[in-house]
């Protein structure tokens, strides 16, 4: 799961991406209002820790502008701001929590898990695509009694790929999806990690490949007919 972290707090951010990133999570941090809402917008991450107090746009009009274009990804603001009447603006604005500093991590990590439960609940049971699945909890791929472990990365573009099985997925969008938004196309490293997944594929004799459609993306196929 990627989580955005909007805060221009150098080093809180910072320690919130090592927590998140010890409890399994994918973390990118943004450092002001317009940065970070430019990035949520993507529609890329699965849950929003804001700060409001922000450069640029606070993070309040992070949220109303972010739910005003129709984006549902779940915030949770954080700030040092504990008057209810911040909170209740908050929660009316769009947020999905409010959390206030200083917090516990625990806690902030059980929020997290909660707001983002739905999501869990659809993975946690792994991926299944033709002949294969993606274990989600032990980021493993499988095919019958063969499994293999998979970089972060891998376990990334596998998960989109098998949940777009059928359809050519541009590179742009494959690197999007995986690389942050301010980073240039590496499209030799898209290919790398394609490659580092055929091998894997092979490893555990699944039918299941991925394709490439010259000049355009990749796509994930099952050949049921493949020795």
């Amino acid at each position: 799961m990627k989580i955005l972290i909007i805060e221009d707090e150098r080093e809180l951010a910072d320690g919130l991406a090592l927590l998140l990133e010890h409890n399994g999570y994918s973390a990118e941090v943004c450092r002001d209002g317009e940065e970070g809402l430019s990035y949520l917008l993507t529609g890329l991450y699965d849950a929003v820790i804001l700060d409001i107090m922000l450069p640029g746009i606070d993070g309040i009009s992070v949220l109303r502008n972010a739910r005003a274009q129709g984006n549902t990804t779940p915030i949770i603001l954080l700030t040092a701001r504990d008057q209810l009447e911040d909170k209740v603006n908050g929660l009316d604005c769009g947020a999905d929590d409010y959390i206030t500093k200083p917090f516990d991590a625990e806690e902030l990590i059980a929020r997290i898990r909660a707001r983002t439960r739905t999501e869990f609940s659809r993975g946690v049971s792994d991926y299944f695509y033709g002949d294969i699945q993606l274990d989600r909890s032990r980021q493993e791929l499988r095919c019958g009694s063969r499994r293999i472990k998979i970089a972060h990365k891998e376990y990334e573009l596998m998960e989109y790929l098998i949940m777009n099985a059928g359809r050519i997925i541009s590179k742009d969008v494959l690197i999007s999806r995986v690389w942050p938004p301010d980073k240039e196309p590496e499209y030799n490293h898209l290919e790398v990690y394609i490659s580092f997944l055929r091998k894997k594929l092979r490893f555990v004799h699944a039918r299941t490949v991925i394709v490439t459609t010259k000049n355009v993306g990749y796509s994930l196929e099952y050949n049921a007919g493949a020795s």
